[in-house]
């Protein structure tokens, strides 16, 4: 957990980062604010080491929300996301609500927007752009619905059509779901090939098979959330033999963190994409420009 003394340490480093890479700013598209009750239930789960993770995670950031902003500011992060996501039905309207009440008190916050498969999807996707949303989180391992589900077929239409990116963890890690891997991915972009859809966590573990399909289709995106950190390469290394392959996919790299539910500190994230030897250039783009860009800030 975060400690007050160590706040002014840690913002020392992540300004020492973005000194050395030419970044006045950064941009998080990976990052969660949620209502009370469930960012408790969250941390709760990882509290116990989830009945799925087997391992510690301890909650770097466990402070309130005001505060966290703070820290997340003091980054220099410019701009940020509001992941958040139902792991049941009925909960992704209430969700949206939220959310686009959080956007319009926190105008840094990209306004953020969920959805679950289930009969109102289209209705509560279509409630969510008419609120102003930019960018929707579809997490198939906790939600546990196939994104191929026939009641998300318009959803995913009405998306595709207005261009908004949508963050999903479709990978199968820490722990396989029912339907992650790249299988229904690949499915769906078939069905739905103009989508903006960002893979969270380079794919982890599927690294490769997720490159594959950003390569296919040019509206696929990846996000860096946890990528290289030594928590991950325990269990999920990168393959080093794709790395030219990322970086030559550099304009379509986006910088994620999982803040604040991360259990190390925030310049541990980036530095661990920095010490992957792509280049301050490519740097450059994936924690700030890709995301300028793509969201015309």
């Amino acid at each position: 957990m975060l400690l007050e003394h160590t706040a002014a340490a840690e913002q020392d480093r992540v300004a020492e980062f973005r000194r050395r890479n030419g970044l006045s700013h950064l941009i998080d598209v990976h990052t969660h604010f949620m209502p009370d009750r469930l960012l408790a239930a969250v941390w709760a789960y990882f509290d116990a080491g989830g009945p799925l993770l087997g391992r510690a995670w301890p909650i770097r950031y466990r402070v309130e929300e005001q505060r966290r902003l703070e820290v997340l500011r003091g980054f220099g992060v410019r701009a940020f996301t509001s992941m958040l996501y139902p792991h049941k039905p009925g909960m992704a309207r209430s969700l949206n609500d939220w959310a686009a009440g959080f956007a319009g008190r926190n105008p840094d916050c990209l306004h953020s927007a969920t959805f679950f498969a289930e009969s109102s999807a289209p209705a509560d996707v279509r409630h969510a752009l008419d609120q102003g949303a930019r960018v929707f989180k579809c997490h198939l391992q906790v939600g546990g619905f196939n994104p191929n589900d026939p009641l998300l077929d318009d959803a995913w239409g009405q998306l595709a059509e207005a261009g908004i990116p949508v963050v999903t963890h479709c990978g199968s890690g820490p722990v396989a779901g029912r339907h992650t891997g790249p299988g229904p991915i690949a499915e769906l972009l078939a069905r739905h090939p103009a989508l903006r859809l960002v893979v969270a966590h380079l794919g982890m573990p599927e690294y490769t098979e997720f490159l594959d399909l950003a390569d296919r289709y040019a509206g696929v995106l990846l996000d860096t959330t946890m990528a290289f950190t030594s928590f991950v390469e325990a269990t999920s290394p990168f393959p080093r033999a794709e790395l030219p392959r990322l970086k030559s996919l550099g304009d379509r790299v986006l910088l994620g963190t999982d803040f604040p539910n991360i259990p190390y500190p925030y310049a541990d994230a980036l530095e661990a994409i920095e010490q992957a030897g792509l280049g301050a250039g490519w740097l450059r783009a994936v924690c700030h420009d890709n995301a300028a860009k793509l969201f015309a800030i």
